[in-house]
């Protein structure tokens, strides 16, 4: 900006308008330094500084509350209005900066420096015609959603050819609010205006038809709920007319469904209130319909419907024997709990929870105590479920809104003493849309339950007649609170024998008739179901065997389709001909070593899938006292071999292990397959075992298998998972297994099936194991 002039004017401050150059414009003034401001100017040359407000509420703005960039005006006609009042009609002239602003007898005298604007456009014609013709592009969308701008200004202004005249037009003439205005009146440069301009333009032209679009869409909105409202009132006098009130007779089924429903009052209440808000909402079909929903929601729980429960206590067992072989531990469980209702006539609903791997029957268990209690069975996945309100439901404020899947199992179930399956409690989780284990405290809470709220239902529902049985596979990953509620009953590993005959009994009649067989005409032979057991399965459960069993089936069936025409003949599968239907075998069991070794020791692990054995070696190697750990071990396991080799190193002396033994020599330990992640601290004393035998260069027994923690002074601790490594080691021909000696209870619970072939033998330092393992001449 470039000073050409500097003047002293009288200074009136505008409020919510900017004046531009070149423009004759009228406004009227109130204000007593305004007025004296121009009674001031008449007096001399009739010029006036107007400068706009930043804040239009202040009333006796200072320097700071003004622009700095105003209009010299001069004053053409002053008409008084009334004695406080005058209407004034100027003319601006040109842009002037304010430099200082003073009072002097009640007015403001403003020190400018009146602008000079500056030319610099483009010398270059062709970009002069297309800067021209963009910006009449942008004004013409403008004033296509403008109504303000008339037809004629508009052909004015788009008939005028010289750039600067354009934008000068174009700007006085833009209706936009007054601080783009002042932006306007700040741009000096003709063509810091022009990109302005170009910029408002674009944005007021973008702005307009997005509200136009606004406006259409709600006029569409009113005329389409205009329509319905007009076609509803039609529909029902012609149903009136018919003698055919569809609402009426609706809301008097409602009200009958209501006085015949045996609920508590409270419900009854709700009921009533929420019919006569139907009545009154009818002609909104939104809220209605919303209304409706939790109506029907109502009526469908069952209040006070039960079902009679089974008490015959030699059917239910009957019931449970013939569905499942085995598991007498819940199958004793269940006896009780219908001897106690028997007893009491009431008794309180107990909450068991079936721990176990995956295929060992949790869930098809609790669908055969249902058949034996004869309750209705409903099952409530709870795999992978984040939002609480899936528990409590969602509250009847928002869209879409749903009863929690308790309250629709118990809709679903038509009776309030159901047994509900809660299944895979240990696999739910928590995020910001709540806890699912805290949501579950009050379902399984006997203490609270009776008066369940759900948030879609808001009338507390009876939950104390529900029977819950919940399942999970790792109880590591139940909350405490919610594992404190529940009765533990776990489903351990199958062994081979039951897996046997729980095939023969149960799983290939099943898959015989489901793949469309004759049970005369299908014949699976002990052999060759025990060589499928033993040789193409390996798990804890039975599901991958009935798999194997059903793919056996289908094969059976695609050979009698083929057969078709023919005498049918009897499908009968051999040990010899398993190869034939499923392939080679998949799995080898690793036997017992022949011989005793140095450094190799056989320790005992616990899977998913059931028990293994694990062969650990150890190699000692001149070096500098470096540990090496390879195998996939975990953090636990590692921190087990540490501590083994410090209790070693303790126990040097008595071993006769040179002092400077560790720190001349590596020492590696290795568990195969390598791939496969191990951890866990029941290998603490198998490492130990296998070092000290590398160490000392004594042998292993070679039929001796270990399982057991270790601490830094030698104890043995106990550890989980007895069963299923027990199990393992039988399978790979082990004759004598170390147990810690705290485990006997255990072992104690366990049947003879388990237990014969092994000489189990129980250990509480290492000095048992070692004296039990080490074959020493």
């Amino acid at each position: 900006m470039e000073e050409e002039t500097r003047a002293v004017l009288p200074a009136v401050a505008l409020r919510g308008r900017t004046v531009l150059p070149s423009t004759v414009i009228h406004f009227d003034i109130n204000r007593v330094r305004s007025v004296r401001a121009v009674e001031n100017a008449m007096l001399k040359d009739q010029k006036v500084f107007l400068v706009t407000q930043r804040d239009a509420s202040v009333e006796e703005p200072t320097q700071d509350d003004l622009y700095q960039i105003g209009t010299v005006a001069l004053i053409r006609q002053v008409v008084r209005l009334n004695p406080g009042s005058l209407r004034i009609v100027a003319e601006s002239q040109s842009r002037a900066e304010l430099l200082d602003l003073t009072e002097t007898e009640r007015l403001l005298m403003a020190e400018v420096a009146v602008l000079e604007e500056t030319d610099d456009t483009v010398e270059d014609p062709l970009q002069q015609e297309a800067m021209i013709r963009n910006l009449k592009e942008f004004f013409e969308d403008f004033c296509s959603g403008n109504r303000q701008v008339s037809k004629d200004l508009q052909r004015q202004i788009l008939e005028i050819r010289d750039l600067k005249k354009l934008v000068d037009q174009i700007c006085v003439n833009l209706s936009v609010p007054y601080e783009k205005q002042q932006r306007l009146l700040e741009a000096v440069s003709l063509s810091e205006r022009y990109d302005l301009l170009s910029a408002m333009l674009a944005n007021e032209a973008a702005v307009q038809k997005i509200r136009a679009q606004l406006q259409a869409d709600v006029k569409a909105r009113i005329d389409k709920n205009q329509k319905e409202y007009i076609l509803r009132e039609e529909l029902k006098l012609i149903r009136e007319e018919l003698g055919e009130d569809n609402t009426q007779s609706e809301l008097q089924r409602y009200r009958e469904q209501t006085d015949a429903l045996k609920a508590p009052a409270v419900v009854k209440d709700t009921l009533r209130d929420e019919i006569r808000r139907l009545e009154n909402v009818v002609g909104n079909p939104s809220e209605s319909g919303v209304i409706r929903g939790y109506i029907e929601t109502l009526l469908g729980l069952p209040w006070d419907r039960k079902s009679r429960d089974n008490r015959d206590l030699k059917k239910a067992r009957a019931v449970l024997e013939a569905d499942h072989y085995g598991l007498e531990q819940v199958k004793e469980r269940i006896l009780e709990y219908l001897a106690v209702r028997l007893a009491t006539k009431k008794g309180e609903a107990p909450i068991l929870c079936l721990v176990g791997p995956p295929g060992t029957g949790k869930t098809s268990v609790s669908k055969s105590v249902a058949k034996a209690l004869n309750k209705t069975f409903v099952r409530i996945s709870l795999g992978g479920v984040r939002d609480e309100a899936e528990i409590r439901g969602h509250r009847r404020t928002y869209v879409g809104a749903m009863p929690g899947r308790i309250a629709q199992g118990l809709h679903q179930a038509k009776v309030r003493n159901p047994l509900m399956l809660l299944d895979e409690i240990d696999k739910t989780s928590s995020d910001y849309k709540g806890d699912i284990a805290s949501a579950l405290l009050e379902v399984l809470d006997s203490a609270e339950n009776y008066a369940f709220e759900d948030h879609y239902v808001e009338v507390p529902i009876d939950l104390s007649d529900v029977l819950f049985i919940a399942t999970a596979n790792d109880v590591q990953n139940i909350p405490r609170p919610l594992l404190d509620r529940m009765e533990l009953i776990e489903i351990n590993s199958y062994t081979d024998n039951e897996k046997f005959h729980i095939a023969k009994e149960h799983l290939v009649p099943r898959q015989i008739s489901a793949n469309g067989l004759k049970k005369d005409k299908m014949v699976l032979e002990d052999e060759a179901l025990e060589e499928i057991i033993s040789a193409y399965t390996k798990e804890a459960g039975v599901r991958s065997l009935e798999r194997q069993i059903g793919r056996i089936c289908r094969k059976a069936a695609l050979q009698k389709a083929e057969e078709k025409g023919t005498k049918e003949t009897v499908v009968r599968v051999t040990k010899e001909t398993l190869k034939d239907y499923l392939g080679k075998p998949k799995y080898h069991v690793n036997p017992a070593n022949p011989e005793p070794e140095t450094g190799i020791v056989r320790g005992l692990a616990w899977t998913s899938v059931g028990g293994d054995t694990l062969e650990i070696e150890v190699n000692v190697m001149p070096g500098k006292g470096e540990f090496l750990l390879t195998g996939q071990l975990g953090d636990v396991m590692k921190e087990s071999a540490q501590t083994g080799i410090s209790y070693l190193r303790s126990a040097a002396g008595k071993w006769k292990i040179p002092e400077d033994f560790f720190g001349k020599h590596d020492i590696h330990i290795h568990i195969p397959e390598g791939a496969v992640p191990k951890d866990g601290p029941s290998a603490g004393i198998t490492m130990a075992t296998a070092m000290l035998s590398a160490l000392t260069g004594i042998p292993v027994r070679s039929d001796l298998a270990m399982t057991g923690e270790i601490t830094l002074r030698g104890r043995v601790l106990p550890i989980g998972g007895l069963k299923e490594k027990l199990l393992a080691a039988r399978k790979a021909g082990i004759r004598m297994v170390l147990v810690p000696d705290k485990n006997r209870p255990d072992v104690e619970e366990l049947d003879a099936e388990i237990t014969q072939q092994l000489d189990i033998r129980f250990v509480s330092s290492m000095d048992q194991v070692l004296d039990y393992a080490l074959v020493r001449k």
